[in-house]
């Protein structure tokens, strides 16, 4: 199958557009954007690894679904297009980076700027309906988000991953352990953000670990 996606990640996933799961996973996106309204749009689905080669990769923030109001998802973890108001969890990512490091709210919550340099804003399940949160989870994407995970843990070294909430920290269990720094935090939403999110400095700690490595840090 042919898989509209950037180089470097096509050849890292070669294999998993061939295979059945992705077929069927294909043709259940295709129809539900013909049939319905479904966000990102189309061209944006894999907007985290055009942004985010392999080779550039050095943090990876792993999401759950796609926002699914109008004009919000764009294809990168937690980040809404800009005009678009923050959505809760991001007003939270941006106050444990005022409390971490000092940085004031920017004027806007896309976080491309974040994946520019290295930063891959992988959700786990990268389409969904319009205004039905989860809609398109269990349809082979998650399948897919585990490979994508697996592959880059294998493929590179002292990587970090933020590893916010339940759904993001099963897929921790993938990435080995002592080849990576993997943190863990409650999710940023509202509901569970004051148990553990905030103030958990992930922002500081992983720019520490990428200058102990030798590497510049990400300008949040």
């Amino acid at each position: 199958m042919e898989v509209k996606i950037e180089n470097s990640w096509k050849e890292l996933l070669r294999d998993e557009f061939s295979k059945a799961y992705f077929a069927s996973l294909a043709a259940f996106v295709k129809q539900e954007y013909q049939s319905k309204t479904v966000y990102p749009k189309g061209s944006h689905i894999f907007n985290a690894f055009t942004l985010c080669p392999v080779p550039q990769t050095r943090v990876v923030i792993l999401g759950q679904d796609p926002y699914h109001g109008p004009g919000q998802a764009h294809g990168l973890s937690f980040s809404v297009q800009e005009g678009i108001p923050f959505p809760p969890s991001l007003v939270n990512i941006f106050k444990e980076l005022k409390s971490d490091l000092g940085l004031p709210f920017p004027p806007h919550g896309n976080l491309e700027k974040w994946a520019k340099q290295g930063v891959l804003l992988l959700n786990a399940t990268l389409t969904v309906a319009a205004n039905k949160a989860g809609s398109h989870q269990k349809k082979g994407w998650e399948q897919f988000t585990d490979q994508v995970v697996a592959r880059l843990a294998e493929e590179r070294e002292g990587l970090v991953f933020m590893l916010w909430g339940a759904y993001a920290q099963k897929k921790g269990q993938i990435i080995p352990d002592g080849r990576h720094l993997k943190l863990y935090a409650p999710h940023p939403s509202p509901l569970s953000a004051h148990r553990g999110f905030l103030g958990c400095r992930h922002f500081s700690k992983a720019n520490e670990y990428l200058k102990k490595r030798g590497e510049a840090p990400i300008h949040w």
